[in-house]
């Protein structure tokens, strides 16, 4: 038995992370945006005596932890053997939610093979995302698509999200290295101001909901969380001048939109540039 599904990536422009005893009302309230690069998996499964998953990351064998334990939260004992090929568009660790993109993809193609809902898949996702400190909300925005306001954490019925409409296209750009979410929401100083501006940013952006006033709060929630390094603020301020620009968040790069052209070749002096445009469907079997 073998499908295929796709997950968009997912840019966090602010966060507030929401901890609960239980794993479906953990998660973040915040906003963001899905877009059209992300993770497509192509999965296979077999009856087997024993349950083994193998799964390939751009053809190079991966531990892969989310995806693995969201399998295991979604088969149980269940002895199936599973092969997984994950290609992903962009660089994980950067803030494109690359690892919920990778586990979603793979747990839809899982749940169209073995007759389950796209919500177990979610669910699944979403568990392994939260007990491993990968992601919070990257999850739930995934599966809905679209430029999103996370007003309530968690899985539906707890998580609510309210859509900002519009189609746009995104310049990215990656110009540091790697930042380990886990790391940085264990650093108890750095945590409470994501958690103060986090929670103003979300109110602010409920208040009057616009793809601009996204813009303009990612950019108070990154200066006033310090979480972006020297660089990483001059790319910002330099991709301003033809548009709105922020930090992905938690990742050395930035989301842009404006004039696409100028903004590329602005950026691509800071780093790795990327075209996509917003993702409106979500998380999809193919």
């Amino acid at each position: 038995m073998k499908a295929t599904a796709f997950s968009p990536g997912h840019i966090s422009g602010f966060f507030e992370p929401i901890y609960n005893q239980d794993m479906s009302r953990t998660g973040s309230r915040g906003a963001g945006i899905n877009i059209s690069l992300g993770a497509v998996s192509e999965v296979t499964a077999e009856s087997s005596t024993k349950q083994n998953f193998e799964i390939y990351v751009n053809n190079k064998k991966s531990n892969a932890p989310v995806t693995n334990l969201a399998f295991r939260y979604m088969l149980g004992d269940n002895p199936l053997r599973v092969v997984v090929k994950t290609t992903m568009d962009l660089p994980i660790g950067q803030g494109f939610g690359m690892s919920a993109a990778s586990a979603l993809s793979a747990t839809y193609a899982l749940a169209k093979i073995t007759n389950v809902s796209n919500n177990e898949a979610m669910k699944a996702s979403h568990f392994a995302e939260v007990q491993l400190k990968t992601g919070l909300g990257d999850v739930i925005a995934s599966c809905f698509g679209g430029v999103e306001i996370r007003k309530s954490a968690g899985l539906p019925p707890w998580g609510l999200i309210e859509h900002i409409p519009g189609k746009y296209d995104l310049v990215l750009c990656v110009i540091g290295k790697k930042i380990d979410t886990k790391k940085t929401l264990s650093d108890s100083t750095k945590a409470s101001k994501i958690v103060e501006y986090g929670k103003y940013c979300t109110k602010k952006l409920l208040e009057n909901p616009s793809i601009e006033h996204l813009f303009s709060l990612s950019q108070t929630f990154t200066k006033k969380t310090e979480l972006a390094d020297k660089r990483v603020l001059e790319a910002i301020n330099a991709a301003n001048q033809f548009g709105m620009a922020s930090m992905c968040m938690l990742g050395n790069s930035v989301f842009a939109i404006g004039k696409t052209n100028e903004l590329c070749k602005t950026l691509s002096s800071f780093g790795k540039v990327y075209l996509c445009s917003v993702d409106e469907f979500g998380a999809r079997v193919l």
